[in-house]
């Protein structure tokens, strides 16, 4: 339940990000949840590698557990990404259309 909620804010953020700079809210809010399962997939890699090499003995079928381990490099890689996306948005500057002005244009 607590992943569920984590994944739905975590879509929520970046679909507002997207907003805020006029990009395609959709589709940076799946790219924000994808991001979401690949920063579990690498924390679950440094996970084994570190089980590999130091043999510490995690109990591999405990969900929850595993969740909670996962949690911080899944929303971490998050952060990074949307910090990424934030700066390079702001770099651009934020492209007002302003629809008054096209009124009685042609479309194009």
């Amino acid at each position: 339940m607590l992943e569920i909620l984590i994944i739905f804010f975590t879509g929520k953020y970046f679909y507002r990000l997207a907003e805020d700079y006029n990009q395609n809210k959709w589709l940076y809010a799946i790219i924000g949840v994808v991001t979401y399962f690949i920063g579990a997939v690498i924390g679950g890699a440094i996970l084994g590698l570190i089980e590999v090499v130091f043999q510490i003995g995690i109990d591999w079928t405990n969900s929850f557990l595993l969740t909670l381990i996962l949690m911080p490099f899944a929303v971490g890689v998050c952060y990074v990404l949307h910090y990424l996306l934030k700066r390079n948005w702001d770099k651009k500057g934020i492209i007002v259309k302003d629809e008054i002005q096209d009124i009685g244009k042609p479309l194009e």
